[in-house]
């Protein structure tokens, strides 16, 4: 195990009803903006209740974040925040609007342009923020990290910052996600454990166990799901496993890969493919294409999370995969570039958009743009 320090500060609020909460967490005398996305809380009943929790504060809102945020819309939001002086945001809506508000935070106390805070990988400041989650799916809530679009040029970019103050996780508004939404999100939580998990090899018995945990529960609740998405217990599962995969729990001193994403970010840039769907399509091209590297690890996880032990040790890791890709689509998510209309023209593109970066991503470094190739034609 590598050394680390671990600290995570965010104060997570979860259960039924705690949204009403509101106003003890919020410190007082704070110029509060609260940032929502294109209007969906106003159809669940999220709106009102922060509106019900707030009676009585002085706040401004910005509406507008889209999936996938765009510096674009942050800016109009981060010149708002300046005019009126906000020193408080609160985040109403999925991880996307949390994205978008961890950058205006930046903004707001930068001189900078907001893309150049992207572009730098971190913020070197921010004023404080919370969350009021309705989505689960990125694990925004409860980490420093977050990822913005710039759709003039088709780039999407993560860099990190500060902690969420606190995070009201109440499962009873997830009710009213659809399908796809659930699909998307069970496919984000399951791969931002792989991208932790599928590492290598001996590296720590608890963080193995507990991202084996993980991934055992999506898998359980997933069909369950699917039959009854208005089951309470089942969606705080649901809500709670999005949370506990990416807020640093299972990453203590573990080398990381990530290729994943960065692939799956390209992909969403240039065809606005929802992101857990994207990382659907790619991870399990990605095992393939280095299951020699992977091949301890695959084997732990094909014994251990499918319950795969006959065969050759080559039969197990490709069983292993093919079961991944297989709850993917059990999902109801497509795992094909081709079932989605993608071909040979936005590979390639992707591939120069590394070379031409110099990037090389995953726990080894080696993923680079032609290996990218490799990756995405594996997933044609």
């Amino acid at each position: 195990m590598k050394n680390f320090i671990f600290q995570n500060p965010t104060k997570l609020v979860f259960g039924k009803g705690e949204i009403a909460r509101l106003s003890e967490l919020l410190p007082d005398n704070v110029n509060l903006m609260i940032t929502y996305g294109g209007g969906s809380v106003t159809k669940n009943g999220v709106y009102d209740q922060v509106k019900s929790a707030l009676k009585g504060r002085n706040y401004i809102e910005f509406w507008g974040i889209e999936p996938n945020p765009h510096v674009e819309t942050l800016r109009k939001a981060i010149q708002r925040g300046k005019e009126h002086h906000i020193n408080y945001l609160l985040a109403v809506g999925g991880g996307s609007v949390l994205d978008g508000t961890k950058l205006i935070a930046a903004g707001i106390v930068a001189d900078e342009d907001a893309w150049d805070i992207v572009l730098s990988g971190a913020a070197e400041e921010q004023i404080p923020f919370a969350s009021v989650m309705t989505v689960p799916a990125t694990g925004s809530e409860m980490n420093g990290a977050a990822v913005i679009t710039k759709a003039e040029t088709q780039e999407k970019y993560g860099f990190g910052g500060d902690y969420p103050q606190f995070s009201i996780l109440d499962p009873e508004v997830t009710y009213s996600l659809s399908d796809h939404q659930i699909a998307c999100g069970l496919a984000d939580a399951y791969t931002h454990v792989l991208e932790q998990y599928l590492t290598t090899p001996g590296q720590s018995r608890i963080m193995d166990r507990w991202a084996e945990g993980v991934l055992l529960s999506v898998m359980e609740i997933a069909p369950k799901i699917k039959t009854n998405s208005r089951d309470y217990d089942l969606m705080a599962d649901y809500m709670l496993a999005a949370t506990l995969a990416l807020n640093d729990f299972i990453r203590m001193g573990i080398t990381q890969d990530w290729a994943t994403h960065q692939i799956g970010h390209e992909l969403t840039a240039l065809h606005g493919i929802t992101h857990g769907h994207s990382l659907a399509i790619v991870m399990p091209g990605l095992l393939r294409v280095l299951k020699k590297q992977k091949h301890a690890k695959l084997l732990q996880y094909g014994e251990r999370v499918f319950g795969i032990m006959d065969g050759s040790e080559e039969e197990r890791v490709d069983k292993a995969i093919a079961m991944t890709e297989e709850f993917y689509r059990s999902l109801g998510l497509t795992t094909r570039l081709s079932e989605e209309g993608i071909g040979n023209k936005t590979i390639e593109t992707i591939a120069r958009r590394f070379n031409e970066r110099n990037v090389a991503y995953g726990e080894n470094r080696n993923v680079t743009g032609d290996v990218t190739r490799e990756i995405l034609k594996s997933c044609s």
